[in-house]
């Protein structure tokens, strides 16, 4: 598990408890932030509460104590129209973040030497990180795969020197990260998908385009160019 150490003493937000929720609460709570969580269902609150979170309806938040919320990918940010608790948290001036950025902000401030891969596309995105990692296993790589894929990010061993990080980004994960750094961007092709909830097709491209501004200054991009899109 990777610990989020930052928000120490602090009040944060989790909105949505599958697996990447759960795994944010609990690396947040060992990293010591008091976490106050709400989701639909009544199993995934009760799951959030038996790993240290305070389960509240956002109604009862005290947002001018939070720190940040921690937004489930699947919660519309902007598209067809922003969630409620996207609304609340803007008029609270509370940042909006997910799982995939917690993670940027705990690889930014470790001095050991990783190399970070991510992968998005419309299509074969999850069949091409798995090759990736497999491949670079083969190759005696030390490999953690997750993302989109398999192990919520959180779940992923924490860095070490030599780590290879091979991540499946999809355009939700891209819409709640500001501050990746990776070696490698991988754009595998774009076709009409989720289009409502980036307000069309410019916007899903807009989306998928943005993995490369988290190319370090020596990283490489790989696109493929045999799909249009259409």
């Amino acid at each position: 598990m990777i610990v989020v150490g930052d928000y120490k003493d602090k009040q944060v937000a989790v909105y949505g408890l599958g697996r990447t929720g759960i795994s944010v609460i609990r690396s947040l709570v060992e990293g010591g932030a008091s976490v106050v969580a709400w989701d639909d269902g009544e199993q995934s609150r009760n799951d959030a509460a038996d790993f240290g979170a305070l389960i509240m309806h956002p109604s009862g938040w005290n947002w001018m104590s939070l720190e940040l919320l921690v937004l489930s990918p699947g919660v519309p940010l902007h598209h067809p129209e922003p969630h409620e608790i996207v609304r609340m948290a803007r008029e609270a001036k509370v940042e909006i973040v997910g799982d995939i950025e917690l993670f940027a902000r705990v690889l930014n401030q470790s001095d050991c030497d990783t190399n970070v891969i991510v992968i998005t596309g419309t299509n074969g995105k999850s069949t091409t990180t798995a090759l990736t990692s497999h491949l670079l296993k083969c190759a005696g790589r030390s490999v953690q795969m997750g993302g989109n894929i398999g192990r919520p990010v959180l779940d992923l061993d924490p860095p070490e020197n030599g780590l290879t990080y091979v991540l499946e980004l999809s355009s939700y994960q891209i819409d709640l990260t500001q501050n990746l750094k990776v070696d490698t961007a991988i754009l595998l092709n774009i076709t009409p998908d989720h289009l409502e909830r980036h307000g069309g097709m410019d916007g899903y491209i807009a989306a998928k385009k943005t993995v490369f501004n988290y190319l370090k200054p020596n990283g490489r991009a790989i696109i493929g160019v045999d799909t249009a899109p259409s």
